[in-house]
C-alpha cells in the first residue's frame, strides 16, 4: 500500500515567497471564495490570541505578502492597510487569557480561527490553515499547510492581519497599564517583563495563569 503523502515541506526545501497556487487549484476545484486563515500570540504569557481570516481578490493581490514574522513592523502596517482595502472579505476573532486558561492555547488558537472564518462577510468553500491542524467545526471544507504563511498569499494576509491587530491590543493594554511595558512586548516573556511580573505579580484577566512561570 502506498504511504500517504506528507503537507509537511520536504527536508532542506527552500521556502521563498508565498504565491496563489493552492487559491488557484481551489478556484479550478469549485472550492471558491478560498479563505486563509492564522493566528498571532500563540507564545506570550499575555493577551489573547488573535485569528483572521482574509479572502483575497486573485485580481487584485498586494504586493509583497509575506510571513509576517519576516516583515518589519512598517511593512506590517502598510500591508494590513492594503489587505483591508484589497481583499474580498476580512474577519478577526480572538480568544482571552482567562478561555486560554480553561482550555490550553492550541485549543484556543484554533477556536479563534473557527471564529475568523465564521465571522467573514462572504460564505467562504474552502480553507486553508496554517500549522499542522484544522480547526473542527469549519462550515467549509480546510487543508492545514505547515509553513503556511511561507506558501499561501491568503494564509500570509492574515498572519498579517493577525499580527497587528494583536500589537495594537496589546500597546493598548501597556497604555492603561504601565506597569508591565505590553506596548513594548506585545506579552511575550521577555527580560523586562519577567522581572515585572516578580515585582507586580500577574495582571488578572490579561496574563496567562497557565503558563509558565505563573504555574512555577
Amino acid at each position: 500500500m502506498a504511504r500517504p503523502r506528507s503537507d509537511s515541506p520536504p527536508l532542506f526545501e527552500f521556502i521563498d515567497k508565498p504565491d496563489f497556487a493552492f487559491e488557484t487549484k481551489a478556484i479550478s476545484g469549485d472550492l471558491w471564495p478560498c479563505a486563509g486563515l492564522d493566528e498571532a500570540g500563540r507564545g506570550p504569557l499575555a493577551g489573547p490570541v488573535v485569528a483572521a481570516a482574509v479572502v483575497l481578490d486573485p485580481a487584485n493581490i498586494p504586493s509583497g505578502l509575506d510571513d509576517s514574522k519576516r516583515l518589519t513592523a512598517a511593512q506590517r502596517d502598510a500591508l494590513f492597510d492594503e489587505v483591508l482595502h484589497k481583499a474580498l472579505g476580512v474577519a478577526v476573532a480572538s480568544v482571552s487569557a482567562d478561555s486560554i486558561d480553561r482550555s490550553d492555547i492550541r485549543k484556543a488558537s484554533l477556536e479563534a480561527m473557527r471564529r475568523a472564518l465564521a465571522g467573514l462577510p462572504i460564505t467562504a468553500k474552502s480553507a486553508l490553515a496554517d500549522g499542522r491542524d484544522v480547526p473542527p467545526g469549519l462550515a467549509c471544507t480546510c487543508r492545514a499547510l505547515v509553513k503556511g504563511d511561507q506558501r499561501s498569499q491568503s494564509i500570509a494576509a492574515a498572519s498579517i492581519v493577525a499580527k497587528v491587530t494583536r500589537d495594537r491590543m496589546m500597546s493598548v493594554c501597556g497604555s492603561n497599564d504601565n506597569r508591565y511595558g505590553f506596548e513594548v512586548h506585545m506579552g511575550y516573556a521577555t527580560a523586562r517583563h519577567r522581572a515585572a511580573i516578580v515585582e507586580h505579580g500577574a495582571s488578572l484577566r490579561l496574563h496567562r495563569i497557565s503558563f509558565a512561570p505563573f504555574r512555577d
